[in-house]
């Protein structure tokens, strides 16, 4: 029952493969091209501890390239494929959006491609339990009023080219189950948030920012809602979902947080007033900084979980003032980890794109 994870060395892919290891027996191997955002590094406690390293396996690759991925569907007998691999920051697909057409439409149509053919040479006890599972985003709906939450029935209004290119991928993902009787799930999460975040989403940016003595730009009034789901959650909810859920369904992931991005941002100053020594700045508050509003920024996101509740028994366990405190912590303990994407591997400001944070996260 190996699993293919692709973008596993990603923010929300290396914590599955984690998860994954401690809580499930079966072997991984993690597809990831590396990029800005995949950093080996976080996947290296897995490979150095005795019980989970003959279990790993890791490829730098593409998703867009057939032969590597149809290379490791048959060396190593893939039974489960947990699609993250996707590019997924907003302000970047705002700057340069062919290379957000290029993985997350082109990508996910051509690793489907390799997955039809492949599944369709397994013998049928193999197909039984073979899943495709693809993680998206609820940007995919667009923008909420001040009521109301996103249904999986809702209708897709992507905002952005990183939503746009996502909603393709959906519908693809989608269309090869009807039409080729492809075993696939799909999973729409709300914010997640956690260790091994990279800087230029909301949360890890202001952290780093307060320790740095830098500016915590927020974009417009900074009273744009989105629902926060600890990261460990939802892997936990993906499988779950690989397990349980029923094939050609979608299923909405997300914190029942609702939280305006101001709020988040004040949370995470007093938060490291409280733990962090030597600040540059103090409080942390005087750094923030009202910065012009992102172009199609959406204003509110909330997710209903009731389908994955009521059907596969899943909710959040981790409350956000749990999980956000786990979160500062891991950062002022992890300092190496955070320079090291700060200073070269990784870069806030890399292909032009501004300082600002994202405050939207979906799986990668």
């Amino acid at each position: 029952m190996t699993v293919l994870v692709t973008g596993g060395a990603g923010f929300i892919g290396s914590n599955f493969v984690s998860q994954w290891l401690r809580e499930e027996t079966s072997a991984v191997v993690v597809l990831d091209k590396l990029t800005y955002a995949g950093n080996y590094e976080s996947l290296e406690p897995l490979t150095q501890n005795l019980a989970t390293r003959d279990r790993l396996t890791f490829v730098e690759g593409d998703i867009c390239d057939r032969e590597r991925v149809r290379e490791l569907l048959e060396k190593h007998g893939i039974r489960q494929i947990v699609h993250f691999a996707a590019e997924s920051h907003v302000d970047r697909s705002i700057d340069g959006p062919e290379v957000f057409v290029q993985t997350n439409l082109v990508g996910t149509f051509r690793l489907l491609e390799e997955t039809r053919r492949y599944y369709h040479t397994l013998l049928d006890d193999a197909k039984k339990t073979f899943r495709f599972l693809h993680v998206s985003t609820d940007e995919v709906y667009g923008s909420l009023g001040e009521t109301g939450k996103f249904h999986e029935t809702t209708p897709y209004d992507p905002r952005s080219p990183y939503s746009a290119s996502k909603a393709g991928s959906d519908f693809l993902v989608n269309a090869y189950f009807h039409t080729y009787g492809l075993p696939v799930l799909i999973t729409n999460c709300s914010n997640n948030y956690g260790p091994f975040q990279f800087p230029e989403k909301l949360i890890p940016l202001m952290i780093l920012n307060c320790l740095e003595g830098k500016p915590l730009p927020v974009y417009g009034d900074g009273k744009n809602v989105r629902d926060w789901l600890y990261v460990e959650d939802h892997c936990a909810a993906i499988r779950t979902v690989l397990k349980k859920g029923t094939l050609g369904e979608s299923y909405n992931i997300g914190g029942n947080c609702e939280m305006q991005n101001i709020d988040i941002v004040k949370t995470i100053c007093r938060l490291v007033d409280t733990y962090a020594i030597h600040l540059p700045v103090s409080p942390c508050e005087k750094l923030i900084t009202y910065v012009r509003d992102r172009p199609g920024h959406d204003r509110r996101y909330a997710m209903d979980i009731s389908k994955i509740h009521g059907e596969l028994g899943w909710e959040p366990s981790v409350s956000f003032a749990q999980g956000i405190e786990k979160t500062v912590r891991w950062y002022l303990e992890n300092r190496e980890w955070c320079d090291h994407i700060t200073s070269g591997v990784y870069q806030r400001q890399r292909l032009g794109t501004s300082a600002c944070p994202s405050a939207d996260e979906d799986a990668t």
